[in-house]
C-alpha cells in the first residue's frame, strides 16, 4: 500500500497543483484551452507514437487485457441499461441525467492513466496502455454516442462523423503510427528520438496540471441519488468486473496493475462536452468528474491494492 501511494502522490500533487494555479488566476480560462490544445494534439501524441514504436508487444498479454477491458466495459454497459427503469422509478432520475451516469460509469481519464502508470510501471506500463487505449476509446465513443442519442434530446453525428472522428482522433493516429513503425522492423533516428524523449517529459506534468485546472469545487451540491449513482459506480465496480475478467483469462502482474489502472481512474473531462453537445445533463457530468477526481485518489490506491 505505501508503495503504491508513493507511486500515486506525485500525479495527486501535480493534479491539485493545476487546481491551485487555475484558481490563482496565473493562467486564465482562454490561455488553458490552449495547454488543453497542446498536450492533447501534440505532448500526448508524441508520447504514445514513441512509446508504441518501441515496445516488445510480445512480452505482454496484448489481446487478454484488451479483451478484460472490453468483457468489463460492456458487462457494465448491459448491467446500466438493464438498471435504467429502475434508476427512474425508485429515484426519479430521467433519461438525460442517466446518460450522464452512463458515461462518468464507463469512460475514463487517458492522461491520468498515463501518468499514474508511467509512474507504477515505467515505459512498459505506457506501452502497454497504450494498447489499452487502442481497445477502449472506439468502443467507449461509440457507446457514449449511442446512449445520448437515444436518451437525450440531442441529435448524434451519422456514422460517418463518428468515423471521421475516431480516425482524426490523435491518440488513435500516433498510436497507429507507432504500431506500423514498430512492426516495420525500423528504428527513430537518434535525434527524432531525442526530440519526441523532450515532448515526452512535458506530457505528463502539463496534462495532469490541465486535469486539475479543470476541476470546479464549487459546482458540487448535496449529493443526490444521481450524482452518488455517477460518483461511485466507476471506482467501485469496473475494477472489480476488469479483475474478474482478468483472472478468467490469465492476465497477472504488470499487465494486471494497468487493466486496474485504466479500470480505476476517473472519467474523461471531454464527457463534459459530449454531454452539452448532445443535450444530456452537463451539469450533473461536470459534478461527477470533479468528484470522482477526488475520490479516486482514495480508490486508485485501494483498487491497486486489492486486485495487484
Amino acid at each position: 500500500m505505501l508503495t503504491t501511494l508513493t507511486a500515486l502522490m506525485p500525479v495527486i500533487l501535480v493534479i491539485a497543483s493545476g487546481y491551485l494555479i487555475a484558481r490563482t488566476g496565473l493562467i486564465t480560462g482562454v490561455q488553458w484551452r490552449g495547454v488543453e490544445r497542446l498536450a492533447y494534439y501534440v505532448l500526448f501524441p508524441a508520447v504514445l507514437f514513441r512509446t508504441i514504436s518501441q515496445a516488445d508487444f510480445a512480452s505482454f498479454p496484448t489481446l487478454n487485457m484488451g479483451a478484460s477491458l472490453l468483457a468489463s466495459i460492456f458487462a457494465m454497459a448491459i448491467l446500466l441499461m438493464l438498471a435504467r427503469p429502475a434508476i427512474e422509478r425508485v429515484w426519479g432520475i430521467d433519461p438525460g441525467r442517466f446518460t450522464s451516469i452512463f458515461q462518468g460509469t464507463l469512460r475514463w481519464n487517458a492522461m491520468v492513466a498515463l501518468a499514474i502508470a508511467d509512474n507504477v510501471a515505467g515505459d512498459i506500463g505506457l506501452a502497454m496502455l497504450a494498447v489499452a487505449m487502442v481497445f477502449m476509446i472506439p468502443v467507449l465513443n461509440v457507446l457514449s454516442i449511442l446512449v445520448l442519442s437515444h436518451f437525450a434530446s440531442g441529435t448524434a453525428p451519422n456514422g460517418a462523423r463518428i468515423l471521421k472522428d475516431l480516425g482524426t482522433n490523435p491518440f488513435i493516429i500516433s498510436i497507429g503510427a507507432g504500431v506500423l513503425l514498430n512492426v516495420s522492423g525500423l528504428a527513430l533516428p537518434g535525434v527524432i528520438d531525442d526530440t519526441l524523449a523532450v515532448f515526452a517529459r512535458a506530457a505528463l506534468p502539463i496534462g495532469i496540471i490541465c486535469v486539475g485546472a479543470g476541476l470546479d469545487l464549487r459546482s458540487l451540491r448535496r449529493p443526490g441519488p444521481a450524482l452518488t449513482m455517477g460518483t461511485f459506480l466507476r471506482p467501485v465496480f469496473m475494477p472489480l468486473l476488469a479483475f474478474a475478467f482478468a483472472s478468467l483469462l490469465g492476465v497477472t502482474g504488470p499487465a494486471l496493475a494497468i487493466v486496474i489502472i485504466a479500470s480505476a481512474v476517473p472519467c474523461a473531462s471531454n464527457s463534459y462536452l459530449l454531454a452539452r453537445q448532445m443535450g444530456g445533463d452537463a451539469k450533473l457530468m461536470a459534478e461527477i468528474i470533479t468528484l470522482q477526481t477526488l475520490v479516486a485518489m482514495v480508490s486508485i490506491p485501494l483498487a491497486l491494492l486489492l486486485f495487484t
